[in-house]
Parts: C-alpha cells; sequence; structure tokens
C-alpha cells in the first residue's frame, strides 16, 4: 500500500522529484511521493557504491518499477556515505515511506549550503500544480 501524498515542509526538493533530508554536512536523499506514484510498484534499486562521487543534476542509481526504470537525480554534490540496505532488500519500502525507511542514500555533502538552491516544499508543490 502507497504512502498519502504529502511534501514534507522540512525537506529540500529537486525539480527532478528527489528530496534531500539535511543533517550537518550529510544529507539523505529519496524520491517524493510524487515520483514514486507515477513510478508505481518500485521493485528493483540499484544504488552507487558507498564512496562514490555523486553530482547534482546527475543520475546516482536506479529505480525499477512494473512500469518504468528511471534514473534517479541527485539534488546536491558529495560522497556517498551510506545506501539504504532496506530498500534494496524490499523496494516497495519507497512506495510505502518515501520520506522515512524509503530513503535511497547518505551523502557526505561537498557543500551543504547549496541546499539553499533547492526548492521549499511549497516552491516544489507549486511546480507539480502547473
Amino acid at each position: 500500500m502507497a504512502a498519502d501524498e504529502s511534501y514534507p515542509d522540512d525537506l529540500r526538493y529537486h525539480s527532478e522529484h528527489d528530496w534531500v533530508r539535511l543533517e550537518g554536512d550529510e544529507a539523505q536523499f529519496g524520491i517524493t511521493w510524487y515520483a514514486q506514484d507515477a513510478l508505481g510498484e518500485v521493485v528493483y534499486f540499484e544504488p552507487p557504491e558507498v564512496g562514490a562521487r555523486v553530482e547534482a543534476d546527475g543520475p546516482y542509481g536506479e529505480l525499477e518499477s512494473v512500469k518504468a526504470v528511471s534514473d534517479v537525480i541527485a539534488p546536491l554534490t558529495g560522497v556517498v556515505v551510506a545506501v539504504n540496505d532496506g530498500v534494496i532488500d524490499d523496494p516497495v519500502l519507497v512506495n510505502r515511506d518515501p520520506y522515512g525507511g524509503g530513503w535511497l542514500i547518505r551523502v557526505r555533502l561537498d557543500d551543504a549550503s547549496s541546499a539553499d538552491a533547492l526548492l521549499d516544499a511549497a516552491t516544489y508543490r507549486g511546480l507539480l500544480a502547473k
């Protein structure tokens, strides 16, 4: 069962439907409710390796659903310090809890202040309404 539509105010958002939860100089990345809804049931997550660099606006992994395979786009630049093994073992977590148990990777950011350029929840909701 999928989560109810939501866009938490404490997160920052990328126009490619990814979210960021800042925690000092690290951040969790995941996909938004809108993205998981558009994908449908997620059946596979191909993550980057721990230690890999991710570049803002570039792909860092793939999510496969019953409908499609989609690149996951990095909202910020840094080095992967953790991958959510829970999503690898049970990919539908992305659908059930996209902002909690369905997070994808944790990144040590090159520049945490670069998150200021991302969208807040209200602006992201406005983007979806267009």
